[in-house]
């Protein structure tokens, strides 16, 4: 195919945008999961996910935002993410102060900031620190907490069961400290690839729950809430294969995410007869190219490629 082909033709493809297959709205927990949300939520306590990446950890905070708040003007001013970094502090995750900003300008300025100022210029506040701000019950994500230093884990749940934060750059210490109530408690969802071990501290105060990789009739039942446009044989033949991959795989084996984004190209590459699904394990040359090249969206990595391309 030329994608740098002359103006009359398409030329390259526009970006096409897939709400289907991220955003929470088509997401679908297991009852199991869904007991464990439950549970946090009436304990008030942090849940706590694992499982390999691309099994749906993140995307439950997503799909939480869109059940308790359905009004999508307010999910975005009620939803919190916090990316974990490894030189994260607990203080990072409620505000952080630009001091050398500050420091510049009491160098250059002379005039006196109020509190009010220096909050509006020099505060930022993070995922936790806005959602207890808010006064409002909001979802917050951290993501990857695995990744922080070791004390961090227990300074989060400090923060969380006093509800509240100090910003001292403003005199917010003490009894002035940032604070929430309990009917205001943020909906905390943590995820964690399980790089690292946790606090045991921490583990005690929060609801865990590890998300399995999905059966056939679970991953049958995701491709058609997220797909949809294929019928029984097509699916059937893309998890044959998808699981054939998979198991041929010895580095990075392809997640449920990958399997959607590769179902949903294969969805328009069906619709456009560039290939047949249902006709997979006898291709034609051209079919063969483009099931080769659609591999990409499953496997990650050189030797895996070629072991994938050598079977299948």
């Amino acid at each position: 195919m030329n994608y740098y082909a002359d103006s009359e033709s398409k030329g390259i493809p526009d970006y096409t945008h897939l709400p289907k297959l991220k955003g929470g709205e088509y997401y679908l927990p297991s009852e199991a999961l869904q007991r464990a949300v439950n549970l946090a939520l009436f304990l008030g306590q942090p849940l706590l996910l694992t499982g390999e990446p691309g099994t749906g950890k993140t995307e439950l905070a997503h799909h939480l935002i869109r059940h308790f708040i359905p009004n999508e003007t307010l999910q975005g001013d009620r939803f919190f993410v916090f990316n974990t970094k490894t030189t994260s502090t607990a203080q990072d995750l409620c505000y952080q102060y630009d001091s050398l900003r500050h420091f510049h300008y009491v160098q250059t300025n002379k005039d006196p900031l109020s509190t009010a100022d220096i909050e509006k210029r020099f505060i930022r506040y993070q995922a936790l620190g806005q959602a207890i701000k808010s006064g409002e019950r909001c979802v917050v994500l951290i993501d990857e907490i695995d990744k922080a230093p070791r004390d961090f884990p227990n300074d989060l749940l400090d923060v969380m069961d006093d509800l509240s934060f100090e910003v001292p750059e403003l005199g917010h210490v003490g009894d002035k400290r940032v604070r929430t109530s309990k009917k205001c408690r943020p909906i905390v969802i943590l995820t964690s690839n399980s790089e690292k071990n946790l606090p045991d501290a921490f583990l005690r105060r929060c609801v865990f729950f590890h998300i399995d990789f999905p059966d056939d009739d679970t991953l049958c039942e995701i491709l058609k809430l997220k797909v949809g446009m294929l019928n029984k044989e097509e699916f059937d033949a893309i998890l044959k294969r998808f699981h054939g991959i998979r198991n041929t795989c010895q580095r990075k084996k392809p997640s449920t995410a990958e399997l959607l984004q590769w179902a949903t190209a294969l969805e328009k590459l069906n619709d456009e007869k560039r290939l047949d699904i249902a006709n997979i394990e006898s291709p034609s040359p051209s079919e063969k190219e483009e099931w080769h090249s659609s591999y990409s969206l499953l496997v990650k990595d050189r030797e895996d490629l070629k072991l994938v391309l050598a079977k299948f």
